[in-house]
This record gives structure tokens, sequence and C-alpha cells, in this order.
């Protein structure tokens, strides 16, 4: 590895162990869970059965059961009451009484309109249950192993799902929410699906829990079809280290997280391009909506993301590589296609920073609407990928977003728990973002984007279609007709200084401390609020600072370096303008970079030549100033005309790191004292002559 490389890749982990070190207090952690491995990818996708059910479930008060199915279609209404009275004479008042008769693969569970709040799973636990020794979470619960499931099932599940196999259960009402299975947060889940291959799960509704509604771990083959799952502090759906999943006709609203959350599917994709023989998750036909987020998977490997709509979030969908204990990491080959992702700009921080989300879970208001956003995430965006590869997102309609239709960035391999060098910079390449409908709805009306692209620079092999709009860089890697073919490639190993440090102080989100970081405008900083006009207007004072100094001292009545003066202060006034539109896709960023880029270069050629007896050249700083004015015109170029390739580092770290010795060397010269002219007032005297040394005397009479 050359000592470039090694540098820039110690960088962008120093870079990153700040963006850790922010996070002082406990905070979310995604998911955790017990150590799991991949299924080995021998089962395949459940079907639906149509046949009779093995096993009924149903209450007890049939005047209940008479209003709830009143409005039920003719047949289906008969049905029921039919299998209510065969459920009376033979079936069971609990799921979970019925789950537990499931004594062979292959049989079905049905589950008659009814709210099911399995009062015996309902109680804390009790004995040793109450005394199991585990690991717990940043959230505070037990990471139970699977013995200790089995053991304790109802530790932290209502209904628990322990290595039952090709299990259906499905609601026979006429609509979802007339089968409810109701935790009222008192469990972490609704339904725990554990080592279950081949379960499947139709019509009904599962809601209230302190972590997520919908469980699946650990299995080869699943299917959750036309279930809803709501007011949750996670997740609606939760999927875990399986393969062979179906989500369809599914929704979600008003969790914490994430609607869907396929999190570490089967990575077995992991090594190919673009083209792969499968998916291990399919997810279609579903809508998410007013959550943290719509859809989101850390480690969210080999998905396919096709005709959903995610709306009305603060972010609608999201793959990420941020979060340790995932399997599959660095997150890759999610593919989104013809989705509806579109006004995805709710706000929830003011119930995190006003004390809401610190009160139960019981008293947050959740069916009222309250959210309680669980890590940092840019309201107003519409698909973010942080640290991911190989990802297609094509023919979606994006529009709507008070920040950006993508977002992307980078994810040091650190952060997930890995610390070789060569993967640090792993992440944030080949992902292709095509064909896509921005700023349109489908009727095609517009609906812009406030921009289309924030992204931080970093990676190789990303693209975008031309007619995408961005702030910086103006110019972005377009994408060719066949995948794979890159117009402009870069191949960046950290991104933009500027974009970092919005990152590192974004980071410092901690919902259980009520810290919402100062100077980030994801949690509502404006103006000089925001970090990066912050520091944008740091530096331009301290260069408008020295640069004027310098020019009074050793410029003054240069013309060149009087007018270069002048320019360089409008780019600098130009450039904290530009800082407070961060967003908006214009010309000022680069504009105020060439201003500034022709301020050092004018200065330094004027710093070349003698301006008097009391202003000598300063060839070496002048040389210094001028290399500094062609860094500067170079990044303007790389910002606004086409990303320089085969880099691996923008313009602006090698102008900042030079403009730092250029500021301190611009001090001394300005400094250094200079020879004082002759007072023309004063009368001319010739000058005093200087004495003649005198000789030594010579004694009288002469030498001997």
């Amino acid at each position: 590895m050359s000592w470039t490389r090694r540098f820039v890749l110690a960088l962008s982990v120093v870079l990153a162990a700040l963006a850790a070190a922010l996070n002082t207090a406990p905070a979310a952690q995604a998911h955790e869970e017990r150590p799991v491995t991949f299924p080995d990818g021998s089962g395949s996708v459940p079907t639906l059965r149509t046949g009779e059910p093995d096993l009924l479930v149903c209450k007890a008060d049939r005047a209940d059961l008479t209003r709830r199915i009143a409005t039920f279609p003719a047949a289906l209404k008969a049905r029921n009451l039919a299998l209510h009275d065969r459920c009376l004479r033979r079936g069971y008042r609990h799921l979970q009484q019925a789950v537990d008769a499931v004594d062979r693969p292959g049989m079905t569970i049905a589950v008659l309109p009814g709210l099911y709040e399995e009062e015996p799973s309902l109680p804390a636990p009790t004995g040793d249950c109450a005394r199991l020794t585990a690991p717990r979470s940043a959230l505070g619960y037990q990471i139970l192993s699977y013995e200790q499931q089995l053991r304790c099932p109802h530790n932290q599940n209502l209904v628990a799902i322990l290595g039952k196999k090709n299990l259906q259960i499905e609601g026979t009402g006429a609509d979802r929410l007339d089968v409810v299975i109701d935790a009222k947060y008192a469990k972490l889940n609704a339904i725990r699906a554990d080592k279950s291959d081949g379960v499947y799960f139709r019509n009904f509704t599962a809601q209230r829990t302190t972590f997520n509604s919908l469980y699946v771990l650990a299995a080869d083959g699943f299917v959750i079809d036309d279930v809803l799952t709501r007011w949750n502090d996670e997740y609606g759906f939760l999927t875990f280290a399986s393969d062979h999943g179906l989500y369809k006709n599914c929704e979600s609203y008003g969790n914490g997280d994430s609607g869907i959350y396929p999190g570490s599917a089967s990575d077995i994709n992991d090594g190919r391009g673009y083209d792969v023989p499968r998916y291990s998750i399919e997810i279609t036909g579903c809508r998410s909506h007013h959550n943290m987020v719509g859809f989101s998977g850390t480690a969210g490997d080999s998905v396919h993301v096709h005709d959903n709509e995610f709306d009305h979030n603060m972010g609608g969908a999201s793959m990420d590589s941020a979060f340790p204990g995932h399997p599959g990491l660095p997150q890759n080959h999610a593919r989104f296609e013809r989705n509806l992702i579109h006004d995805n700009n709710a706000d929830y921080y003011p119930y995190v920073a006003d004390g809401t989300c610190a009160k139960p879970p019981v008293d947050r208001g959740y069916e009222r609407g309250v959210v309680c956003p669980q890590i940092s995430m840019p309201p107003g965006t519409g698909i973010i990928t942080a640290g991911g590869n190989w990802n297609l997102y094509e023919n979606n309609w994006i529009y709507g977003h008070q920040r950006a239709a993508f977002f992307l960035s980078a994810v040091p391999a650190f952060i997930r728990g890995e610390s070789a060098w060569g993967k640090q910079t792993d992440t944030s390449h080949h992902n292709r973002y095509a064909a896509n409908h921005l700023g349109v709805d489908r009727a095609g009306n517009a609906r812009p984007n406030r921009t289309d692209v924030w992204w931080d620079g970093q990676g190789s092999g990303n693209c975008w279609q031309t007619d995408t709009r961005a702030a910086t860089p103006y110019a972005l890697p377009g994408c060719g007709t066949r995948r794979g073919d890159v117009t402009g490639d870069t191949r960046r190993l950290v991104g933009e200084p500027v974009k970092l440090a919005q990152l590192l102080v974004c980071a410092d989100y901690n919902v259980q401390a009520r810290r919402l970081p100062a100077g980030c405008d994801w949690y509502g900083a404006r103006g000089i609020q925001r970090v990066e006009t912050q520091l944008t207007l740091a530096i331009a004072a301290v260069l408008a600072l020295v640069g004027t100094t310098l020019w009074w001292r050793r410029l003054r009545g240069h013309r060149l370096g009087t007018t270069a003066t002048v320019l360089g202060l409008a780019g600098l006034t130009l450039d904290v303008i530009a800082s407070t539109r961060a967003l908006t896709p214009t010309a000022l960023p680069a504009l105020a970079l060439l201003l500034t880029g022709l301020w050092w270069t004018g200065a330094g050629l004027a710093l070349r030549t003698p301006g008097g007896r009391d202003r000598p050249a300063r060839p070496g700083f002048g040389w210094t100033t001028v290399a500094l004015g062609a860094l500067t015109l170079l990044d303007a170029f790389d910002k606004a005309v086409l990303m320089i390739p085969w880099i691996p580092l923008s313009p602006a770290w090698v102008r900042g790191a030079l403009a730092v010795v250029w500021v301190l060397w611009a001090v001394i010269v300005a400094g250094a004292r200079t020879a004082t002219p002759p007072d023309p007032a004063s009368p001319s005297r010739p000058p005093t002559p200087t004495p003649a040394p005198s000789l030594p005397s010579v004694p009288e009479g002469g030498a001997a």
C-alpha cells in the first residue's frame, strides 16, 4: 500500500473516530440480537394453503363476534359463525395456546375476529425466568439465547413461535383490522417466530410493543401477507438473518424506527456485480407511512423492493452499514424499482425535545400520532444509503421532499467493529440511480424535491441519471445506458470536509438522553445556528482579517494586489451566503471558490514583485499563495464542472491544509518590520564624514 493511500486511510479513520467519540452516552444500536448465522438457503417461499384450518382461536363472546361481523358479506359471515361454533367446542381462547398445540409441520391456525390481548402471557416473568443471566442491550433488554427463549418464551414475547415448521396463521375477518393482537406495551414483541422455517402470516393486525410487532428470526422461508403493524417503539415488521422471504400487501405506521425492516437479509450475492441470480427478500404492494422511516435495513442485503409506497415518514427508505452485530455487513445489493416515495417530511424530534418520549410508552400518545425517533435521521429525504454497495435505484417516483431525493454517505468499517486497514473505505461504491421520476408524481404533476442528491463525495462507481439536480457537487458522475457504465467516475477515499463535519455533529443524537445536537439542521438549526454556516463564517472571518492585513502591510497601492483582495472579500462573503443555502442547487459555492481562487492567485503574483523600498518581494510566499489560488480554482472546477477522476482526495482537503500554512505564513509576512523611509520634511544635510582611524603615536627620536 502506498504512503499516500495509507495517509488518506488514516485520515478517514481519524475523522470517523471523531464521529464515534461524539456519542458519549449510550445510543440506540438499531437491533441487538444473539449471534445468528444465515440459513443454508435450501428452503423456499411458502405458499398459502386454502383448506380448512387445523386449529381455531376465538373469543367466547358470541354477541361481540356477531357485532364484529355484522357488515361482512353473507358467505364470509356464515363461515365465521360456523367456525365459531366449532371453536367453542374444541378451539382456543388465546393464540399462544393454539401455537403450543401445533404438533407437526404444515398446520394452519385460523383466528376469528376479535381483540387478543393474550392475558396469560402478559405478566412479568417470575421464578427462574426472572433471574436469567444474559447480556443487556443498549436499550436495557436482555439479549437471550434461543435456549432461554424456549425456557421462558414470554419474558419478551406476547406470542412465541419457536421451532415450528411451515405454520400458517391467518385471520378470518374481511379486513386485517378484524383480528387485533395487542401487546399493550407490556412486551418487546407481539409475535416472535424464531427458527420457524416456512411460516406464513396473513390478515391480522399486531400492535403496541416496546420493540416490534411481528418478528421473524433465522427463517428459511416466510410470508407476511396483508398484515398491519402499528404503534411500536422500534419496528412494525422486523425480519432478521432470514432467506426466501416475501412481504406483500402489508401496512405499517406509528413506529419509532421503521415500518418495514429486513435487517441482515441473507447475504447471497456478496462478491457479485449488478446481475444476480435471485434476491433473498422480496417486498411488494406494501405501504409504510408516518414512521421515523418507511423502510430500513442495516445489512439489508439482496432485498428486492418494488411497487410499494413509502410516504409521510421522516425518511422514505434507508440502507446502512452503521451498526455492529449484524451479519452481512457492509450492506449490498438492494434493488428498488417502481416505488412511490414521496412527501417524507415529518418531523418527530419535537416529541423528544419536549419530554413526550421520556414518558412510559403507554403514555406517549402513539395512537394519536406521536412517534419517538430512535436514531438520527435527516428529515425530508427520499432514500438514504449510509455505507452501501451495489444498490440499484431505478424507475421510482420520488417527489415532494424538503431535503433531498437521494442521500449517499460512506461509513468506515471500524464503526461496525472491523479494524483492518483495507476495509475502512469499503462502503459507498457502485450505487446506481437511473431512470427515476424525480420531482413529479405519477400523474405528471410537478412536485419538486428541494435537491435531488446529497452526497458526501466518497466512493467509486456511483452514478446518477443526467437530470438530477445537486447542490455540491453540482456535476455528478453519470450513469451509462448499461449497468456498470459510469461517465466521470471518481475514486474518493474521504468525503468532502464540510459534509463530514455536518455528519459528525448530526450523529450526536440520543433519544434516551433527550440529546438533539445543536448546529444540525436535522433537528431544527437554521441560519447561523447550522454548523456548516458557523464553520464557513469562522473561516471567512480569519481569512478576511489576515487577507486585509496582508494587503495593508504589503499590497496597498499595488493595483493587482488591491483588485485581488477585493475579489477575495467578495468570494468569502458569497461563501457564507452559499452555506445558508446548502441544499439549494446553485452556482454560488463554485462562484465563491472562483473569486477566492482569483484573490490568492493575484495576490501571490503581486507578492513576487517588490512594491518599493519598504515592501520587498516575497517570492517563496508569493508562489505558495499562487499554489493556493490554483488549488481553489481546481476545487471550483471539481464542484461545478466535473468531479476530477482518479484522485483519492477532493481538492478541498489539500486546499484546506495549505490554507492553514498560508495563514500562519501570511501573519509572519504581514507582521515583519519594513525599512523606515526618509522623512521628506527634514532639511537635507551633508553626511557626517566618518573620522579616520588614529595611528599609534611614535616616541620622539624615532625607532632605535
